[in-house]
């Protein structure tokens, strides 16, 4: 396996994070990251055998003659093979299955989301030299490179399909408020993902679909992820105080209430992040 990864197996998942969050992002390229996410939920994980069809998708690649000097046919190549040779696709049917955000599953079972999808032809585009990017767009994660001075800016969710500024920017309204986007606000939306920004937003994902599924374990276990990550984003120190304090551990779940607080003592939702400080303090209390 690519010997970031592991560098990063060699470390207990708390500290992979925190290596994770601390690294430049030359270090450690987003599949290895991805994998490190996945470990979390499959121990056993075998990197080597993803490595395995990785460096394969990459061969096969390159039996069809990609150029990275012709970005255009190469990039077909690319699409060609992964979502119509290989079917990749977006998982329509169950869309918030957990196994759609596990890049190991995806690259199992050939059905993901949007970013998972992504980590896998971005992947395979840096084995082949090409220059793709990743785009954290509001909504669905996208895909771009740069053409002839502008960006062709692709959906890895269906197929890799190119899609038009007017487009972009009508994904992008729900987001806004239903404003206008602006081209200048479309071009920052459009900015590329860094790895560290990828591997925060597939924690995300998880912790809200975990969340939503009263697995309050794994959603925690999401959270501390991403404080590792982020220590400084007092959001998600809060997220994960209040996932402490629902499953008890009531002494984790002051700290973090406590510093969301001193950070943003202004915060729309301060009474009641200060409600559910004030109930983990008494029961602390009580137990002391």
């Amino acid at each position: 396996m690519d010997k970031a990864y592991e560098q990063l197996a060699e470390l207990k998942p708390e500290q992979a994070f925190e290596e994770l969050g601390q690294s430049d992002d030359d270090r450690f390229p987003l599949l290895a990251a991805s994998l490190i996410v996945a470990r979390d939920e499959y121990p056993a994980l075998d990197a080597e055998g993803i490595e395995r069809i990785a460096t394969e998708y990459a061969r096969r690649a390159a039996a069809h003659g990609v150029d990275p000097n012709e970005p255009l046919p190469a990039l077909r190549v690319i699409n060609n093979l992964l979502f119509d040779e290989l079917g990749f696709t977006g998982n329509t049917g169950d869309y918030y299955d957990p196994r759609n955000s596990y890049v190991n599953d995806v690259y199992e079972r050939k059905l993901g989301i949007p970013i998972s999808l992504a980590v896998i032809q971005l992947d395979l585009a840096r084995r082949l030299g090409m220059p793709l990017e990743g785009v954290s767009f509001p909504g669905h994660f996208l895909v771009r490179m740069p053409v002839d001075g502008g960006l062709l800016v692709l959906d890895p969710f269906h197929k890799g399909r190119s899609l038009d500024a007017e487009e972009l920017k009508e994904r992008a309204r729900p987001h806004f408020g239903n404003a206008e986007i602006r081209d200048e606000q479309l071009g920052a939306l459009l900015a590329p993902a860094n790895t560290k920004t990828v591997v925060l937003r597939m924690l995300r994902n998880l912790k809200a679909l975990y969340v939503e599924r009263e697995d309050l374990d794994r959603a925690l276990r999401c959270a501390d992820r991403l404080v590792r990550l982020d220590p400084g984003d007092a959001g998600e120190r809060r997220d994960r105080g209040q996932l402490y304090l629902q499953v008890g551990h009531n002494r984790a779940a002051q700290s973090d209430l406590k510093y969301y607080l001193e950070q943003t003592p202004e915060a729309p939702d301060g009474d009641a992040v200060r409600q559910s400080l004030i109930e983990a303090s008494a029961v602390t209390a009580r137990l002391n």
